[in-house]
């Protein structure tokens, strides 16, 4: 998005999807559906983790990207990162832990069997609202056929974008830095004000995430990829779009078998990256601290 038009529309998501961060955390704290205690996880100090963070910065990405405009694009943005936060919380808050299936392959396994596992109704959920989204977003270029496949691509990038930064969310901070990054590259394209957005709600969370008092769970997580995919999947040119698919569903089959943790624990600028401004074990000033899981 060039230009003062551009630039505006990036400060105006920023802003409105901080502070719509800032008063959707407040009325939750003041109220919290169903009462904090189902909000709450323990992490692996023993400490209590608040899920609260993933509806609040939700909602923010959601306002903050209606703020930005962008007309049919921003719509179908709006759509995907709407509907990858409303499944990602039912397996939040509804997941059956006595029974737990973890990864793609195993929800997908389970579904094989006949069995609709929370993780499943996610995974079928954000891919049919990341779908939508796309059909709405997607502009026309060339005939039906080309229109066609664009669709596919931009809902399969936003849906496999939205998983991928769920399976980074495992220690405090990754997934709001990954979701910076990852929006950097094409913030000077169609759908830069996004980047606005992205960074908007993530200052507002990220006191709160490094300090381990907050978790975004999954459905800040899968909103927060959501919208970075739908970025990449409306601003970026077909054969980087295609590109960037294939990288996506490359790092989740990866995931089934490699740890991210692990990678970024033997990569030194990963890991120096990784560690900025979480909270330290006392015991090892070095040590990298762990979030609760978060359900994929």
């Amino acid at each position: 998005m060039p230009g003062l038009a551009g630039a505006g529309a990036l400060l105006r998501g920023a802003a409105v999807a901080a502070a719509g961060t800032a008063l959707a955390r407040r009325a939750l704290d003041t109220d919290p559906p169903g009462g904090a205690a189902r909000w709450t996880r323990t992490n692996h100090r023993g400490e209590a983790v608040s899920m609260l963070e993933g509806p609040a910065v939700a909602a923010g990405l959601v306002a903050g990207t209606l703020a930005a405009g962008g007309g049919r694009q921003g719509a179908g943005t709006a759509i995907a990162t709407a509907g990858a936060a409303v499944f990602g919380l039912v397996d939040d808050l509804a997941e059956d832990t006595s029974t737990r299936v973890k990864g793609l392959r195993g929800h997908l396994g389970a579904l094989a069997q006949g069995r609709l596992t929370t993780g499943g109704l996610k995974v079928l959920g954000i891919g049919a609202t990341a779908m939508v989204g796309a059909a709405v977003g997607t502009r026309r270029s060339g005939g039906a056929a080309g229109h066609l496949l664009d669709v596919a691509v931009n809902g399969a990038l936003v849906a496999g974008t939205a998983n991928l930064l769920n399976l980074l969310d495992l220690r405090p901070g990754r997934a709001l830095k990954a979701s910076a990054a990852l929006s950097l590259p094409v913030a000077g394209g169609a759908a830069g004000a996004a980047t606005g957005v992205v960074l908007g709600s993530a200052v507002v969370a990220a006191p709160g995430d490094l300090a381990e008092r907050d978790m975004l769970g999954d459905g800040g997580a899968n909103a927060l990829g959501a919208l970075v995919g739908s970025q990449w999947a409306f601003g970026a040119p077909r054969a980087v779009r295609l590109a960037a698919l294939a990288s996506v569903v490359g790092l989740t089959f990866a995931s089934e078998r490699v740890s991210f943790s692990a990678v970024i624990e033997r990569t030194p600028w990963l890991r120096g990256v990784d560690g900025w401004g979480r909270r330290r074990d006392a015991a090892d000033p070095g040590a990298v601290t762990q979030d609760a899981p978060t359900g994929e």
